[in-house]
């Protein structure tokens, strides 16, 4: 899903709303946007036009509704991020984080039960 790795942050932040309140009619989307980024009407209705044409978000009645789910987003985004910045290589990617960030231990147990769930069998 190209379109999707390539969203620019206005539409990832008028995604998260649409995510948090759907359905959400299109005047209050008008209204949360304003409040959470000062956006007036025309700039969401803009955004918004672009990811209905991306085909990320529906318009039906001026009811807004997300087409992809919040997860698959931020997993695609994650992935062309590792590929573009590490060369795919995830440990590359956990490297430079973790030499920036520690991890409490139970973040640590969490990581090892998630690479235990997703490693290969031999």
């Amino acid at each position: 899903m190209e379109n999707i790795k390539k969203l620019p942050e206005s539409e990832m932040k008028l995604l998260e709303i649409i995510w948090r309140d759907e359905p959400v009619r299109s005047g209050d989307l008008v209204e949360k946007s304003f409040a959470e980024y000062g956006w007036k009407k025309s700039t969401v209705y803009t955004i918004l036009k672009k990811l209905v044409t991306k085909g990320l978000a529906l318009n039906e009645n001026s009811v807004i509704t997300a087409t992809h789910p919040r997860d698959e987003v931020l997993s695609e985004r994650s992935e062309d991020v590792i590929e573009r910045s590490y060369g795919g290589s995830l440990p590359l990617f956990l490297t430079a984080f973790l030499s920036r960030e520690k991890l409490t231990r139970s973040e640590a147990e969490e990581l090892k039960k998630l690479i235990d769930e997703y490693t290969e069998e031999g």
